[in-house]
């Protein structure tokens, strides 16, 4: 009786172990990071501005500094962490038109950039990548552009 305790003892430890051990791993054992809010996925949230961050998809780019001025001013409430104008803004976006490149759900969030002169949300949207990429677009999610931060 002694030998199945200890032997039952030793498999949940055994178990235990590798449940803590491959916490934070994806399926390729790779680690990986769960942050808790949209700011502290975006790289460059000094005040300085946004670092660079290379285009990983094969949309067109827009520049920061081309943007309309509320686009910029979302921008910088991204980089700020809100508070935001809408309970939708830091929202998941399911990318189901799937123009932006694919990942796993939850990878994206949505931003309201605001429409002067329209009575709800308007069509103009910011929409943010985990790893820091941002895409723009003006017509509700028909075409995006990715944003050349700090350009």
């Amino acid at each position: 009786m002694r030998k199945l305790i200890v032997a039952v003892l030793l498999l949940v430890a055994a178990v235990a172990f590798l449940l803590v051990a491959t916490q934070g791993t994806n399926d390729a054992g790779t680690p990986v990071t769960e942050p808790t809010s949209q700011s502290s996925l975006t790289p460059g949230n000094s005040a300085g501005g946004a670092a660079r961050i290379a285009n990983p998809s094969d949309l067109p780019e827009i520049n920061e500094s081309a943007l309309p001025a509320e686009a910029r001013e979302t921008l910088a409430l991204i980089r700020s962490g809100g508070p935001y104008p809408y309970h939708q803004d830091d929202g998941n976006f399911g990318n189901f038109e799937r123009i932006l490149p694919r990942q796993g759900s939850g990878y994206y969030r949505e931003y309201t950039v605001e429409t002067p002169g329209s009575d709800s949300r308007g069509a103009r949207r910011i929409v943010a990548g985990r790893d820091g990429e941002k895409y723009y677009t003006s017509d509700h999610y028909e075409s995006f552009r990715f944003i050349a931060e700090g350009s």
